[in-house]
């Protein structure tokens, strides 16, 4: 088609580093929002693309859906967004950078039903995976597209073009570190079932952590949390005296946790990546609220 520009499709939710890679593209972004759950969801996305291709010139190249959102650890209909997508001849590509460990957790597995359809989908092993920073997975359903699209050309880059695979094929950077190898002996040295375990009892604690805090009488939970991140607020508490109160904690050596924002207001969150946190933990720092 006759396009004025490209767009990204993505929920209000999504990270912040989809605006900045569109910015890099020098695409643009559509944010939609989400559903009453603060899902994405395919019936929200096909009505917003469809409008936005019946009255502009635009077109989305791609969905982005959020398997795991960084403030309060959604994850997006995925099934129903990578239909949307392939009705439409839309790449579908999941970020997953923290949530998508959750696969490991049999608990949880039922939230990523979808995940098996998309294009593309990226997972961070530094964050939630116990890998060393910094690692990032990017897998294709077709790897082919990718190398198609980055590969480089030129002179002295011809002799590694043959057959043989090679990282610099499937991403816009040539050389780059073995960053996966500690990742790969981790799960080699502990097996699977060992990641199953430590990322089942992140949500343990997230659950156990909710249940507290609202029998806490000074805190409300912002929402029964669904995988590792528990959001929540301090009754009465301005936007500086969150922010006094993360600064004492830190000075303190007790623990980082800076407020973020939702829907406006302030708020704290607990990210459980650790299985050796305790509950011990957990209550030494709701006691400072």
């Amino acid at each position: 088609p006759d396009t004025q520009r490209w767009v990204i499709a993505c929920s209000a939710e999504s990270h912040s580093s989809i605006t900045s890679a569109a910015h890099v593209m020098d695409v643009d972004v559509l944010k939609i929002e989400t559903n009453g759950e603060l899902r994405l969801d395919g019936a929200h996305v096909a009505k917003a693309i469809d409008e936005l291709h019946a009255t502009t010139n635009k077109r989305v190249f791609a969905i982005v859906g959020t398997a795991g959102s960084t403030n309060l650890g959604i994850v997006d209909d995925l099934a129903t967004l990578a239909k949307a997508a392939k009705e439409r001849n839309i790449w579908f590509h999941v970020d997953g950078a923290y949530g998508l460990a959750g696969l490991c957790a049999p608990s949880v597995r039922h939230l990523y039903n979808g995940v098996e359809d998309a294009d593309s989908f990226i997972v961070d092993p530094h964050k939630w995976l116990f890998a060393p920073y910094d690692a990032c997975a990017l897998v294709y359903r077709n790897p082919a597209l990718a190398k198609e699209t980055h590969t480089q050309h030129a002179s002295y880059l011809e002799t590694l073009h043959d057959d043989s695979w090679s990282p610099s094929d499937y991403a816009i950077h040539l050389t780059r570190r073995v960053r996966g190898l500690p990742f790969w002996f981790s799960l080699a040295a502990h097996g699977t079932d060992a990641y199953s375990e430590a990322v089942e009892e992140g949500i343990r604690l997230a659950k156990e952590s909710a249940k507290r805090i609202v029998a806490h009488p000074n805190l409300e939970l912002v929402r029964e949390p669904e995988l590792s991140i528990v959001a929540f607020t301090r009754k009465g508490w301005s936007p500086a005296q969150y922010q006094q109160w993360s600064d004492a904690l830190l000075e303190k050596q007790i623990g980082f946790i800076p407020p973020s924002k939702h829907a406006g207001e302030s708020i704290l969150r607990f990210a459980f990546v650790n299985p050796w946190t305790s509950m011990d933990d957990v209550q030494m720092i709701l006691d400072t609220l």
